[in-house]
Formats: C-alpha cells, sequence, structure tokens
C-alpha cells in the first residue's frame, strides 16, 4: 500500500492527520510496518558498537517508532469514537500484537544492558535534569515491565500480557453492545413526561437516528445513574432505564473481570508484588497501598452518614406519594424535587442558558484566555476524523502559534460512552512537534435546527475534559516520554478537575450563562441557589464514587490464586465489606461496564479522582487567595504545572504552584464532610 497515508508524516499545519485520506485498510499495514520499523530501530541502538551513551541510546530510543505513534494515535481515537465492524476486527488482532510488540522492547536484553549501565553511572554524566529523569524513567519502566526477570518468568510474562490485551479489547466491545443494545425505546412522548421538550424531541431524534421511526429512545451512559432520572415522572420508566444500565454485559464480562483479575495478579506477583493494586500504585504519587487504603477508609464513614441524612430529606416527599422505601431509581428524582422545593433550582430551567456554543466560546474559551491568554480560531478548512469533529487553531497571547484543538461534542452509536482526552500529535521539541489535541463527548444531539442545550453536569464536562486538553497544549518537554498528560494516572486528572472552577467562576459564569433566546443572564439569585444546592447530593455523589473506586480496588488487590466465583457475589462482598452496601445508590459503575478499570488505563488506579481532588481543592483555594491577578496566577499554573508533563516529579509541580504539600481538609469542606 504504497498510498498508506500513515508512512509518511502529515504535510498538514501542525502535522493533522490526513483524515480525508485515511481509509479502515490502512491501519493494520501501518502497525505492521510501524512495529518492524521501530524494532529496527532497536536492533540498530543495540548494535552500535560503540559504548552506551545517553545520545546513542536514550535519544535514539526516544525517536524510534515515529510510523508508529502516527497510526496509534489515529487508530486509538477511531476505535472509541466512531468505531465499525471493521475497526473492531482490526482492534481485536492487533491489541495482543502491541503488547507484543512492547514486550519486545523491554524485554530486550541487550537494550536494557545499555540503559543499566548508564543508569548505574547516571551522575557522573553531565546530565540536565530532564535527561536525567529521562534515563531514571526509561530504566524504571524496563525494571517493571519485567527485564529483570529470568527467561521462563518472561516468556510467562509475555503471555499474561497478550492475553490481557485481548480481553481488554473484548471487554470495551462487549460493553459498547451492550450499551447499544440496552437503549430504552419508548413507544410515546408521554412515557418521557418530565424531561424538557427539547430533551424529548432529541430522543425522537435519537430513535430516528437508531432506525426506530416513530419511537423515543434514551441510549445509556457510560455510568449507572442515567441523567434523565432525575426529571422522569413516570416510576416504571425510571426502574426500567436504571435496570437497562446496571445490567450490562453481565454474561459476557463478569466471567472476563474474574479472568483478568486473575491474570493481573498472577503478573504482580512474577514481578515481585503481593498484588496489581501494590504494582500499579508503587508507581504513582501515592506510593503505596496503605496510603491509598487510608484516604479511602477516611471518605467512607462521613460519606454513608451524609448519604442518610439526604435519604432522610428524600424519604419525605417519597411517603407523600405512596412510596415506602427510596429504591435506587427513585434517588435522583427525589433529589431533583428537594432541589426544586428546598433550593427553587429546576435543572429543566437551567438548561435554556447553558447552549452548547456559548458554553464552548464564551465559557471554556473565554476563561482560558482570562487565565492564559489564549485564543481561538474554528479552522472550517481543516478536516478531522468525524464530520461532527470540529478543528480549533490556538493562539499564544502575543499571537504565536501554540497547537490545535479538535472537539468531538455529540453522542452515536459507533461512539463509546463517557468523556475523554486524546493526543493526535504530542508535543516534543526532539521531533518537532506541537501538540493537537481531541476532546470526545456524549452530548444527545437536538432536533434538526434546534439549539444544543446542555444540563449543569455536561457543561462541567465540557469544562473538565477541556483541562485535560490544556494539560497537552501547554506541554513544554524535549522528549516524547513526558509530553502533555505522561504523568502518574492519580495525577492527571488533577489538571482536568482544577479546570472545572471557571465553570463557576462570577466573571466567566457572567459570560456564558445567557437565555439562548432572549440573551437575558442567569439571574443572579438562582446562581446562590445553585451554588447551595451542589452541596445536597454530595452525599450520593461521594458514596457511589466511592463505591467504584472500592470495587476496583477489591478486584486489585487479590493475591494470586485466589478462586473468584461469580462476578456480582463478589462486587455484593466487596461493597458490603468496604461499608458502602448502600442498596439505593449503585456505585457509578459495576463490575462489567467499568471501562476505566477493565479496559483502560485506570486498573488499581480509579481512586485517582478522589486523590487529585485532593490538589484541586488545594489549588482552586490558592487561586482565589494567593493575592496575584488571574491572569498572573494562570501563568504560574502554566509554567511550573501544566507545561512540565512528565519531566518533573508531579508532587514537586504542585509544590512549586501551592508552597506546600497537600492537605485533606480543603476536599472535606468541598464535599461535606468535614
Amino acid at each position: 500500500m504504497s498510498d498508506n497515508p500513515f508512512f509518511e508524516p502529515s504535510t498538514l499545519v501542525y502535522e493533522l492527520p490526513p483524515f480525508t485520506a485515511i481509509r479502515e485498510e490502512h491501519y493494520l499495514p501501518a502497525f505492521e510496518r510501524g512495529m518492524a520499523d521501530q524494532l529496527a530501530e532497536i536492533a540498530a541502538i543495540t548494535a552500535d558498537p560503540q559504548a552506551p551513551t545517553f545520545d546513542n541510546t536514550l535519544v535514539a530510543l526516544e525517536r524510534s517508532g515515529a510510523l508508529l505513534r502516527r497510526v496509534s494515535a489515529v487508530f486509538l481515537n477511531q476505535s472509541s469514537s466512531d468505531t465499525n465492524d471493521l475497526v473492531d476486527a482490526v482492534d481485536a488482532e492487533i491489541s495482543p500484537r502491541l503488547a507484543a510488540h512492547q514486550d519486545a522492547i523491554h524485554l530486550d536484553a541487550a537494550l536494557f544492558a545499555r540503559i543499566e549501565a548508564l543508569h548505574e553511572r547516571r551522575h557522573d554524566l553531565g546530565l540536565d535534569a530532564q535527561s536525567l529523569r529521562l534515563l531514571e524513567r526509561h530504566h524504571t519502566r524496563f525494571v517493571r515491565a519485567g527485564a529483570r526477570l529470568g527467561a521462563a518468568e518472561q516468556a510467562r510474562l509475555r503471555e499474561l500480557n497478550s492475553e490481557l490485551a485481548s480481553a481488554a479489547t473484548a471487554f470495551q466491545q462487549n460493553v459498547a453492545a451492550a450499551t447499544r443494545a440496552g437503549a430504552l425505546v419508548l413507544d410515546s412522548a408521554e412515557q418521557l413526561d418530565g424531561l424538557s421538550a427539547d430533551a424529548v424531541a432529541a430522543a425522537a431524534e435519537n430513535g430516528r437516528a437508531l432506525g426506530h421511526d416513530g419511537t423515543y429512545v434514551l441510549s445509556l451512559k457510560n455510568f449507572s445513574n442515567q441523567s434523565e432520572l432525575a426529571q422522569l415522572t413516570d416510576r416504571s420508566v425510571r426502574e426500567r432505564l436504571l435496570a437497562a444500565s446496571l445490567g450490562r454485559a453481565a454474561a459476557t464480562n463478569g466471567p472476563l473481570a474474574i479472568r483478568m483479575a486473575g491474570l493481573r495478579a498472577e503478573r504482580a506477583a512474577l514481578l515481585g508484588h503481593p498484588s496489581h493494586a501494590a504494582y500499579v500504585v508503587e508507581d504513582e504519587t501515592a506510593g503505596t497501598v496503605a496510603a491509598v487504603d487510608a484516604l479511602l477508609a477516611r471518605l467512607v464513614p462521613p460519606a454513608v452518614a451524609n448519604a442518610e441524612r439526604e435519604a432522610a430529606e428524600l424519604a419525605k416527599l417519597a411517603a407523600a406519594d405512596g412510596i415506602d422505601e427510596i429504591a435506587a431509581h427513585d434517588w435522583a428524582f427525589y433529589s431533583e424535587r428537594v432541589r426544586r422545593s428546598s433550593y427553587q433550582v429546576d435543572a429543566a430551567v437551567l438548561r435554556p442558558y447553558f447552549e452548547l456554543e456559548r458554553v464552548l466560546h464564551d465559557g471554556v474559551f473565554f476563561a482560558a484566555n482570562l487565565a492564559y491568554g489564549l485564543t481561538f480560531t474554528e479552522r472550517p478548512d481543516l478536516v478531522g476524523h468525524h464530520p461532527d469533529a470540529r478543528v480549533f487553531e490556538v493562539f499564544e497571547e502575543d499571537g504565536g502559534p501554540l497547537g490545535l484543538f479538535v472537539g468531538d461534542f455529540h453522542a452515536r452509536a459507533s461512539k463509546r460512552g463517557g468523556a475523554w482526552m486524546d493526543e493526535l500529535v504530542s508535543q516534543s521539541t526532539l521531533l518537532g512537534k506541537r501538540p493537537v489535541v481531541l476532546n470526545n463527548l456524549n452530548i444527545a444531539r437536538p432536533a434538526p435546527g434546534e439549539p444544543v442545550l446542555l444540563t449543569w453536569d455536561e457543561v462541567r464536562t465540557l469544562f473538565h475534559e477541556f483541562g485535560h486538553a490544556l494539560h497537552g497544549l501547554f506541554s513544554a518537554v524535549r522528549f516524547p516520554l513526558f509530553a502533555g498528560t505522561e504523568v502518574p494516572r492519580d495525577f492527571v486528572e488533577f489538571p482536568s478537575q482544577v479546570n472545572e472552577m471557571w465553570m463557576t467562576w462570577p466573571a466567566v459564569l457572567a459570560n456564558y450563562a445567557k437565555h439562548h433566546v432572549t440573551g437575558e443572564p442567569l439571574p443572579a439569585d438562582l446562581v446562590e441557589r445553585m451554588t447551595a444546592a451542589e452541596g445536597f447530593g454530595q452525599g450520593f455523589r461521594t458514596v457511589e464514587y466511592l463505591a467504584a473506586a472500592l470495587l476496583d480496588w477489591a478486584w486489585h488487590t487479590v493475591p494470586v490464586g485466589l478462586e473468584i466465583a461469580d462476578a456480582q457475589e463478589f462486587e455484593a462482598r466487596a461493597l458490603a465489606g468496604a461499608g458502602l452496601a448502600v442498596a439505593a445508590i449503585p456505585p457509578r459503575y459495576r463490575s462489567t461496564y467499568f471501562n476505566h478499570i477493565f479496559a483502560s488505563g485506570y486498573s488499581a488506579g480509579y481512586y485517582a479522582y478522589i486523590w487529585s481532588e485532593v490538589l484541586d481543592a488545594e489549588t482552586v483555594e490558592w487561586f482565589r487567595g494567593n493575592g496575584r491577578t488571574v491572569r498572573e496566577s494562570g501563568e504560574v499554573f502554566r509554567a511550573e504545572l501544566l507545561s512540565r508533563g512528565g519531566s518533573v516529579d508531579a508532587l514537586e509541580c504542585f509544590r512549586a504552584v501551592v508552597g506546600r504539600d497537600p492537605r485533606t481538609e480543603p476536599l472535606l469542606v468541598r464535599r461535606g464532610l468535614a
């Protein structure tokens, strides 16, 4: 395939992938040549007769794999955001081969010998700080990948990695299929009573798009408690919707979760660790299993007590409707009733003030200008990976180019649930690359000609994911290993959580929260009530999150050889043992559709959201009270943290900004747990 667009670097601005030329049949040949090319480059490094130096070994390693990086970045995004049967088939074939390719590099004895030799005399090489860190991080990666194991152990490790890669792909594809199949099809608009008119119209449009003309379809989001539960007045519809959500992929992914947990435990033991969690957390900012245990254990009792107080409030309203006991499908509905009655805040009334284009331009982009001086110009001449994808060029305050931001905001059947950030091109001064970053969301598409109105949670998600995008855009490192979001997993959510603060920053909120028809600003008293109402529900939100985090922890602290008979029974025992068996609050993700931990990079790492929120809460306090202007504070945050990627220890970056070690108190106050 001499015309394969991956075989040469893109000639487009910022090396944006040439999506108009890319077809599904290009992927497999590009992967195969990319892996072969990188192995040839590795062979050239190990065959070098010269003694190992930083340049002929580490820099050469960083330069290797250019073609593989290009195709992997594009394919990773398409397999998540716009998949089809052919892409799924390539994913299933290539995942174990990519795992084997990484093993071929990390278990290359000659390559590790060169790195080991450099590491032993690292302090005598005259390296600058970033180069020294590169040597240390590569050495750590090789050791953790099994470079010091014997031949028999390495052979078994290769088998484990290959099987886990295949299982992760199967798990994600099973979730995607079950999520599509679980969409709730309703025959009449009356069954959607309680939803806003635009939400009903979106359900009708969704039905038409999915081939169910004349029906109303509620597609499932990736998390357990579907957002429509807060408004639907028909209790039976709420029950059906939640049941569809909670039952996803039970038959297929229950056994798969058990198998993956066992394989991960065996791999950890092979690498000298008592559990997969111990292996993972050793290389994160938390450092030890005990540190994670301590944080989660501290949070569970006050979170459950807070949720019980909320349940008592809900029970009063439910009793008036003849409901004796709040069920899981009732919680969100009566929580919304409490917000309306106690705080006079109605989610349906808020939506007209959060129109997508205004939130994006006058909220998200405006905040980035306020704090960092950035400006954005949409580039309709540049084509993204899907017709929904929009490309924006990002400029510095002085007008200089920074990179590209791609936004793909709408849900569709070919896109997995949730929201995420990808890097299509990672920044590196060594390789002369500027960043091209991408945000994917899953906002329901409205009826033709209607505005896209967001929920408050969708506004938060838009700001959150753009925080990840800024982390990639601001990257200013030399080596690809450190670019953008290449930081510890329990640190990567920190910048994105900080960026959420702008959604309620007075100057930003006033700039974007305007009625899409009248242009009237969100009433000031409603803003105050919204802020107060945010406090109600923290018990629910914290318990549902902690339940998912502790499920992850339970699956990945199992020792090698432990037999698990049934995934649902294991899940129930784990929640009960953690003090989180709250029947009316399902975990944010149940095990069988928990893509984060079984099909993504968050295995034994879902605690990262709350761990990062400790840093986030401290940093928001710093932004508000450090005596600098917003623009000055933004410059400090960018220079000392967002631009550093993984080139500096993560907590050192935090200390450079805030000036001290993190404390948990601001988080406890924020979540009503103090």
